[in-house]
């Protein structure tokens, strides 16, 4: 499934699985292709701006280089904004949404605050300038597994709850251009290790059942390329008592030294393998496999240098 066709892009993963660093590279591809991206993240934290080595991301949409924007969304900072949208007089919108008694229901609302962002970014896919799109593509970097699960739910639950208006037709909307494989995807990023592995095999299942989103496609971050062959990597890792020693990696000669680092090193490549297969048997569809930085992880060079895997 082409990424240059896309309308809205949904990134999740495991927390620690290189989402952002994904995201950044999608992005980066797609510009240099003639795209123009819009970034949109959420949470307190951003890391976009340092890897592509530009000043710090707020809530406002400031450009990050040619073709390419970023924003954060701000959950409270977009509810006001959809607010003002709908009462459309900013100074009655700024009386309700700054009153710190609706401001806390708004917070303790269920999914509200999870539809706000969500929404947002979505929103960014209708804006027109000159009467063509804004952007041409939004890439969500959007929280990791179980809480992004639970922001794609929302639009869902509006439809069977909330009563027709306003609030209803954005989802209903939002729903369509999601479900629409043509237009919007959810790229899910693992790790070739266990626990991310078996998360994101329980998330896609979750995506295709409960849900019935498609998988725009599978992104296993940081592969080691390979130094073994699978013959080499079973004779490296058969003998329990070398294996056992190399793991302490203690009182070792320098060739034995060296042994050792051969012997973690093949046991690492049989965790990695194993768990590229599990994952193509088990969720199938485009995988795209990103290889491990040793030197420019989480630097503009090594995101334009991931960017040539999209």
């Amino acid at each position: 499934m082409t990424l240059d066709a896309q309308r809205f892009v949904f990134i999740t993963g495991k927390g620690g699985v290189g989402k952002t660093t994904v995201a950044a590279a999608m992005a980066t591809a797609l510009a240099a292709r003639g795209k123009r991206v819009l970034v949109a993240m959420c949470g307190a934290h951003e890391r976009l701006s340092s890897m592509l080595e530009r000043p710090a991301i707020g809530h406002e949409v400031v450009p990050l280089g040619e073709n390419l924007w970023g924003t954060l969304i701000d959950a409270s900072r977009a509810m006001q904004e959809y607010g003002e949208l709908v009462i459309k007089v900013r100074a009655i919108a700024r009386l309700v949404f700054e009153n710190r008694y609706t401001h806390g229901f708004f917070r303790a609302a269920p999914g509200l605050h999870d539809w706000a962002m969500l929404g947002k970014a979505w929103w960014h896919t209708t804006e027109v300038l000159g009467g063509r799109p804004r952007y041409d593509v939004v890439l969500f970097d959007a929280p990791s597994t179980g809480h992004g699960l639970d922001m794609l739910r929302v639009p869902k639950v509006i439809l069977e709850v909330v009563p027709p208006g306003i609030l209803r037709r954005d989802a209903e909307r939002a729903w369509e251009l999601f479900h629409d494989p043509a237009q919007s995807g959810v790229v899910v990023v693992s790790l070739p290790e266990d626990m991310p592995v078996t998360e994101s095999i329980e998330l896609v299942g979750a995506l295709r059942g409960e849900l019935g989103l498609p998988l725009q496609r599978l992104v296993v971050n940081a592969v080691l390329p390979a130094l073994f062959d699978e013959r080499e990597r079973i004779a490296l890792t058969s003998d329990a008592a070398l294996f056992e020693r190399a793991r302490r990696g203690r009182d070792l000669s320098p060739a034995e030294t060296a042994l050792a680092a051969g012997v973690r090193r093949a046991a690492r490549e049989q965790i990695q393998a194993r768990n590229i297969e599990r994952l193509r048997s088990a969720i199938g569809g485009e995988t795209t496999l990103l290889p491990f930085l040793f030197g420019t992880a989480g630097t503009a060079a090594g995101i334009r240098e991931l960017s040539r895997h999209f």
